[in-house]
């Protein structure tokens, strides 16, 4: 079973919850794929 949560704010690509399992991350408020959210965390780190 495949549920749309919303879509990834930053590359607007849906994202589902698949047989209960969450299919992207949600991060200081905002719905990401997993894509964007690697991209987010390494923008984060080299921001330090």
């Amino acid at each position: 079973m495949k549920e749309l949560i919303g879509n990834c704010v930053r590359c607007n690509k849906a994202v589902y919850c698949r047989d209960g399992f969450f299919d992207g991350v949600h991060h200081k408020g905002k719905l990401f794929c997993m894509d964007c959210n690697e991209k987010v965390k390494l923008e984060e780190s080299m921001n330090r």
